[in-house]
């Protein structure tokens, strides 16, 4: 009776240990969440038709809620490519051959982010904001800006 009792117990701290590190899944080592914190850039790359990836591009983002959002108008390869099904991406931090992770893309409607977002990028990039803030804060309202969302994997 005992050795089942103990058996149970066992299997079933097992089953709780393998579905907290499922949770855990998509989120990134310490050191990735740190550098994404203070990183000025990210260098996405996006999956083409033929399964190989684009050549990394630089692009003003914001870590937030353990994901990478960017901004970009919907004619973008990558949003073209999120919306074709192709939603697999490639992110390094900093530079192109800078430390990386994989990631899926999604085109969001969220909102709430736009202004963390816009908050952000005048706080990251104060010597070019002023020259782009209508641009992204109008293309988001306008629909001539997508938000992106990359979720790692």
């Amino acid at each position: 009776m005992r050795d089942a009792f103990r058996t149970k117990t066992l299997l079933l701290l097992l089953i709780g240990a393998l579905l907290a590190s499922t949770a855990r899944a998509g989120e990134l080592a310490k050191d990735l969440r740190d550098q994404l914190a203070s990183s000025p850039f990210v260098y996405i790359s996006s999956t083409r038709k033929d399964g190989t990836l684009s050549r990394p591009a630089e692009i003003w983002f914001l870590w937030h809620d353990g994901s990478v959002y960017v901004a970009s108008p919907p004619t973008t390869w990558r949003v073209r490519r999120i919306r074709a099904g192709r939603s697999d991406a490639k992110i390094w931090i900093g530079k192109p051959d800078g430390p990386s992770f994989t990631a899926t893309g999604a085109v969001v409607d969220e909102p709430k982010v736009h202004p963390i977002l816009c908050e952000t990028f005048a706080r990251k990039y104060p010597e070019r904001w002023k020259s782009w803030e209508r641009d992204f804060r109008g293309g988001l309202a306008d629909g001539s800006r997508v938000l992106v969302r990359y979720t790692p994997k």
